[in-house]
């Protein structure tokens, strides 16, 4: 029969073995997942937000802006 020495030895070496497994592929995806997030962009495959670098520019419109505004909607006539 097993000592508890002999069997707590076990029980460290298969924690450390599922460790090391659980370390290695969680570090090849690490890399894999780097590599691919420093590719170049592509042309239609990057990600563009779509906010305003100054959204305040947009709260008090210009006379230009609102002559357009007019136009667009018919009312200069």
């Amino acid at each position: 029969m097993l000592s508890s020495v002999e069997v707590t030895t076990i029980v460290f070496g298969l924690s450390f073995l599922v460790m090391l497994w659980y370390l290695t592929n969680k570090g090849r995806e690490n890399i894999e997942k780097a590599r691919s997030e420093a590719t170049p962009a592509i042309a239609g495959e990057d990600f563009i937000d779509g906010v305003a670098k100054n959204p305040e520019q947009f709260d008090e419109p210009d006379e230009d802006a609102l002559q357009e505004m007019a136009k667009l909607l018919g009312e200069d006539e």
